[in-house]
């Protein structure tokens, strides 16, 4: 077991509890309020039969939390090596479609791995696995009962044959030469039935830039819209206008989680190369996270047919490995990602911008998601979502409305500055200037009929001339 494994079992145990004390607490709020009806503005269970159903699952629930908080006070989290799911899996090779002796190879080969993480100013970044950059050799160090097996000085064990990196071998040999800490990673695939030496390492952290920074650099975002089933985008420059046409990323995440996590790569993959085709210097996205939605379930996100769709569709957004694949991806090709809050970015996309965008794009069909990423986008430089009225008109020749950007603010008349006025419109307080003028036109008054009113609000019938 290594310290990582621990660690991450660990925040697993957080989660867990945070988890639980969410669903404890909701339910409890609901079961003091009486049946179909509501108190405090919590709205209680619609039977009797449902609210002895959640009391129950009360009990449940607070003993699992009993139990986690002990477990976290003793600190002794649960750990499966080679993974609990695969373990399970054992149970039920027929619905996992392996065989078992296939899935006895996998067992053995998850639980059989080395790995060291690195050291700065360590021979190559690395003392305990030694990887030289020059030949490829591979030497690590063996534990004290197996140092007479070592062939190598230093109680060291060289393995016959070399490897070579060829993504990102640049970053490698400049940190390998370096001496800089470089983690490897000795792992076993059953199915090509090979060894496998990874190299990973942490990335300096440096200073994000504020919108206002942004919006002074003069660059252009990609706001991007997570939806299930597809990414929306759209550009949006300085001043927060969109610019050329919207952009739809398919995204099918079903089947496997790797399967999938490849899937979403290769999604982000095709964003990344989007931002760069249009010059952007950075992508805009949404700070989502459905995490206390999920955990209370039909608590919070309703019931029936309409709420349990709603619910398996929160469920299929991959919110949190969408933003950090994203975070990791995108500071590697040079690019910032501006998260912002998600709030009523559907809405006022959809009310402000969508009709401005399919007057632009006569040609692209422009759905409420593409709106949505627009708001997201000037949201990250510093605007506002919504539309400021009075801009340019979809066709000026037809449409007469005053000329100018839609993010740069515009002087209003404030105290006692006076309207624009024309050459025929006398000042305040009787003044003029002189010029040329229209002469007044005299229209004579004529006498109405008997019985015809001037047809105005209010107005009485004459009776005489």
């Amino acid at each position: 077991m290594s310290e990582d494994q621990y660690q991450l079992s660990l925040r697993c145990l957080f989660d867990e509890r945070a988890f639980l004390r969410r669903a404890v607490a909701k339910i409890r709020a609901r079961l003091a309020a009486p049946c179909g009806r509501r108190a405090g503005g919590v709205l209680g269970y619609a039977s009797g039969d449902e609210r002895a159903q959640k009391q129950r699952r009360l009990q449940i629930l607070t003993t699992r939390l009993t139990e986690v908080e002990s477990r976290i006070e003793a600190g002794h989290p649960s750990i499966v090596v080679g993974g609990r799911r695969l373990a399970k899996g054992r149970h039920h090779l027929a619905a996992a479609g392996i065989t078992e002796a296939a899935w006895r190879e996998r067992w053995d080969a998850r639980r059989m791995f080395l790995t060291a993480d690195g050291e700065s100013g360590a021979p190559y970044g690395n003392y305990t696995i030694t990887v030289d950059p020059a030949t490829g050799t591979v030497a690590f160090v063996l534990p004290a009962p197996f140092r007479h097996l070592a062939n190598a000085p230093r109680g060291r064990y060289r393995l016959a044959c070399s490897v070579s990196f060829s993504h990102r071998r640049d970053e490698w040999l400049d940190r390998a030469i370096a001496d800089q800490a470089v983690r490897y990673d000795i792992v076993f695939d059953p199915e090509r039935d090979r060894w496998y030496l990874d190299a990973s390492w942490a990335t300096p952290k440096t200073a994000l830039p504020t919108p206002a920074e942004l919006a002074a650099a003069g660059i252009r975002l990609l706001a991007v819209d997570l939806n299930a089933g597809h990414l929306a985008g759209c550009v949006v420059d300085v001043h927060g206008n969109p610019v050329g046409r919207p952009m739809t990323v398919p995204t099918d995440l079903t089947g496997p989680a790797s399967q999938s996590d490849g899937r979403l790569r290769a999604a982000i993959t095709e964003l990344i190369g989007l931002a760069k085709t249009h010059g952007c210097g950075g992508l805009a996205i949404e700070n989502l996270g459905f995490s206390e939605a999920r955990d209370v379930g039909r608590e919070t996100m309703g019931r029936g047919k309409r709420g349990k769709d709603f619910r398996r569709t929160v469920t299929g957004l991959p919110t949190a490995k969408f933003r950090e694949r994203l975070r990791g991806m995108a500071h590697h090709a040079g690019l910032v990602v501006v998260a912002v809050d998600p709030a009523y970015t559907s809405r006022w996309g959809a009310q402000h911008w969508k009709e401005p965008l399919q007057r632009q794009s006569k040609t692209t069909l422009v759905t409420g998601h593409h709106a949505a990423a627009v708001a997201i986008g000037r949201r990250a430089l510093g605007h506002g979502a919504r539309r400021r009225p009075g801009v340019t008109a979809h066709d000026q020749r037809i449409v007469t409305r005053r000329a100018t950007g839609q993010a740069v603010p515009q002087p209003r008349a404030r105290g006692g500055t006076s309207p624009p006025r024309t050459a025929g419109t006398p000042r305040p307080g009787g003044q003029d200037l002189p010029g040329p003028k229209r002469p007044a036109r005299t229209v004579p008054r004529l006498p109405r009929p008997y019985g015809e009113t001037t047809g105005q609000p209010g107005a009485q019938r004459s009776g005489r001339w």
